[in-house]
């Protein structure tokens, strides 16, 4: 792949983009060469995090359903994608599909998770703030109600500039998250913007949001990853996910595998991703240590397994490659 390749790129971009629809009802890898070893750190007691699992990959499975893919894979959650007309695209199902735009629909899909032991553990916004601002605010007053019947804990969203640049971009994005939240308040679900781009994966430009803000039911979709793909040295990373952990409501899990001498370095935002992009269990970023700065921090939702490396791999062996790395995860739930 060519360093102009993004790290969404991959995705399946399914759901529809339509007016919204009506809710009626309410160890870590060791590093080679001169750089020195740490001490592996030991996450914190408390209650196991649900194991999940990104939407778009369940269908590698070849499992008549959704829920079927995830046991499959080991995993008892999913982050579920929901389009503007409370739809769910990718999940699927041989005899419906799911949809939270009336209670009947809720219902159908609370019960099919519960059935299956599963639960969906972020829903998905793919957000265009600056572009349709009024859209944004109804869509995601909307998806918090749903969250809140299904009893989601947090939704992605993006804060990602299209049209509006510097300060007129976090102006704009401020006073639209402040409405969104005021009008959301009774829900008590949390906003979980995922760092990823040129702007959320910079750390000063996050603080300046949550600080204008104000709230506490602002946070991260933490993707370490995409710290690390910003060109964040690795040291640097961790001290992100520690300043930020607080703020941490879901989270996605990829990792990367540089050459030793450039872990350390401030590379180019996007420096030969596609080269080095690897499942999470062979790359630098020491998710044991990731999960111990969260339980610090009193995280206890999950830990999201977004593999961008999979096309390294035949279509065959891909499923193979996310369950192991959903073992990989599950053994860092144990001190």
């Amino acid at each position: 792949m060519r360093n102009a390749f993004t790290r969404r790129d991959f995705l399946i971009r399914s759901a529809a983009v339509a007016a919204g629809g009506a809710l009626a009802a309410a160890g870590p890898p060791a590093l080679p060469g001169a750089e020195k070893k740490k001490r592996r750190a030991k996450p914190e007691a408390g209650p196991a995090l649900t194991l999940a699992c990104r939407d778009p990959h369940l269908k590698l499975t070849g499992k008549p359903d959704c829920w079927s893919a995830l046991k499959s894979l080991g995993a008892e959650g999913v982050e579920a994608t929901i389009d503007e007309k409370l739809s769910f695209p990718v999940l699927f199902h041989p005899e419906r599909k799911y949809s939270a735009a009336t209670p009947a629909g809720i219902e159908q899909l609370a019960a099919d998770m519960q059935a299956a032991g599963c639960r969906i553990t972020a829903l998905c916004t793919y957000n265009r703030f600056d572009e349709r601002p009024e859209l944004e605010l109804e869509w995601g007053t909307k998806v918090a109600r749903v969250a809140q019947a299904l009893g989601v804990k947090a939704i992605r969203i993006d804060v990602v500039p299209h049209k509006t640049q510097g300060d007129g971009f976090l102006d704009l994005s401020a006073g639209l998250l402040k409405k969104l939240l005021a009008a959301t308040e009774s829900t008590g679900v949390g906003f979980g913007i995922e760092n990823h781009g040129g702007t959320t994966n910079d750390p000063e430009f996050l603080q300046r949001l949550f600080d204008r803000v104000g709230s506490n039911r602002l946070g991260l979709t933490l993707d370490t990853g995409n710290f690390y793909w910003y060109g964040h040295p690795l040291s640097n990373v961790y001290e992100i996910c520690e300043t930020f952990a607080s703020r941490v409501f879901h989270t996605h899990c990829k990792s990367i595998k540089y050459p030793a001498d450039q872990r350390e370095k401030r590379r180019p935002m996007g420096w030969e991703y596609g080269k080095y992009t690897c499942p999470i269990d062979e790359g630098d970023v020491d998710y044991r240590r990731v999960a111990s700065i969260l339980r610090k921090a009193g995280y206890s939702n999950d830990l999201c397994v977004e593999d961008e490396s999979l096309s390294h791999f035949p279509e065959a062996e891909r499923p193979a490659v996310l369950a192991r790395e959903i073992r990989h995860l599950r053994t860092l739930q144990n001190p």
